[in-house]
């Protein structure tokens, strides 16, 4: 493949109005990482996701313009980056076919939404799949493609997506297996701070639990909101916890590190719930009030923001249907009078890393991963009985980075993360 600038890749699903989450979680980074030197950023509007769950055409047509309208008010300048509309790029749902064609269904049975959805029809008595339509269960090679069309190199996500990341990694390394390289397994970004924002009621900021606070509410609109996030009973002058505060949460993603500790100081002393309430009412306002008056000129102006979608639609595409020509020509999808190439071979088992178990003396099992040349990249402490290391191995081949850190405890400090990720990807490529 050839040399690119770090390519840095985030979308939003077109499914309602932009809230806070979105903006301290995507929007906000987004932004910023495009003013970054050396850095080639793309931003979509993630209409095709939208279908999945919204069969109201005004309501996805109406999100779009708020969607595209927050990110320039907030900032994005079309001129420095790829802008576009997901639906304007026909090559992605062109590359979605490719990547199911090489992706196992195991994986996307293991699908955080697909399991959720299965688990609540399960513990209501009904059918495994009942209301599962194939394009939730098929979300994730939406969101593979929607990522390795560009070749992003990161991805900022919020905890909770961090498992599409790696199935795209997956897919990347299953097709580049079999084709020749062609995919950048891509990495996750995740702003610790703000990874995923809290809502009204506490939970998790989203459309689903209707619990949000838009993005571009009007000073009062934001004040009655702010007025209802939920708090404990303690009354004016007790102590009160930062910890699991969604208030304290909240101010925190817009906070400077002076102004947190200010706060988290007053929560010690008793700050009423009132007082803090209007310290969270003024700190979001000050940071959001000056993107207000862009953001409603966009809203009353439409067709300069479909102007700007179909001028990004073109860079994009400029991108994707060269890249698109390649991989078809890599499949095999290719004129009849090309001549006939020989196909990549696969690697040989020989050239792996691989897992060993073994006992020692102490009566323990322990398991190394080594490299092809014989190099411990990973190494086990020693553990009870040789099924926990089989389990733990499985684990390790299956979820690559989820699993090193859910067994962090079972493994010695890794001096390459780097090269075990490596190493755990190439192996889940040979064995798909």
């Amino acid at each position: 493949m050839s040399s690119t600038p770090v390519r840095f890749l985030t979308g939003i699903t077109t499914s309602g109005t932009p809230h806070l989450g979105n903006y301290v979680g995507s929007i906000r980074p987004s932004v910023r990482a495009s003013l970054t030197p050396g850095v080639q950023s793309f931003y979509f509007l993630a209409d095709y996701h939208a279908l999945i769950k919204i069969d109201e055409p005004e309501r996805i047509q109406r999100s779009t313009l708020e969607i595209a309208a927050s990110w320039l008010a907030a900032g994005l300048d079309p001129e420095r980056v790829v802008f576009y509309r997901q639906s304007d790029v026909p090559e992605i749902p062109e590359l979605t076919w490719f990547l199911t064609c090489v992706t196992g269904k195991g994986v996307l049975n293991r699908a955080h939404a697909y399991k959720a959805s299965v688990d609540k029809n399960m513990a209501n008595g009904a059918d495994a799949d009942s209301d599962v339509t194939a394009g939730l269960f098929m979300y994730p090679v939406l969101m593979g493609a929607d990522i390795l069309m560009f070749n992003a190199h990161h991805v900022p996500v919020g905890r909770d997506q961090i498992q599409h990341i790696e199935m795209a990694r997956d897919m990347a390394n299953s097709f580049n297996h079999r084709y020749g390289e062609h995919f950048v397994p891509p990495q996750a970004v995740i702003e610790e701070s703000v990874a995923t924002l809290p809502g009204l009621d506490g939970r998790k900021m989203s459309k689903s639990y209707d619990n949000t606070i838009p993005l571009f509410s009007s000073r009062e609109q934001l004040k009655k909101l702010i007025a209802g996030i939920k708090t404990d009973s303690r009354a004016p002058g007790e102590p009160k916890d930062t910890e699991g505060s969604a208030l304290f949460q909240i101010y925190q993603a817009f906070a400077s590190e002076v102004e947190t500790q200010a706060l988290r100081q007053a929560y010690a002393d008793g700050i009423a719930w009132g007082d803090a309430k209007q310290i969270l009412l003024e700190r979001i306002d000050q940071e959001v009030a000056p993107m207000r008056a862009r953001y409603q000129h966009l809203i009353e102006h439409p067709e300069e923001v479909e102007a700007l979608l179909l001028a990004g639609g073109k860079k994009a595409r400029a991108i994707a249907t060269p890249f698109m020509a390649k991989l078809r020509n890599a499949v095999g999808l290719r004129s009849l009078t090309t001549g006939a190439t020989q196909a990549k071979p696969k690697a040989a088992k020989s050239s792996l890393p691989a897992f060993k178990q073994y006992r020692e003396k102490d009566g323990k099992f322990y398991f190394k991963l080594a490299d092809a040349k014989g190099v411990v990249l990973l190494q086990s402490l020693g553990l009870e009985s040789p099924k926990t290391a089989g389990v733990s191995i499985g684990l390790l081949q299956k979820d690559g980075a989820c699993a090193l850190t859910a067994l962090a405890d079972q493994l010695k400090p890794v001096a390459d993360p780097a090269a075990v990720l490596a190493a755990l990807d190439a192996l889940r490529a040979e064995a798909a």
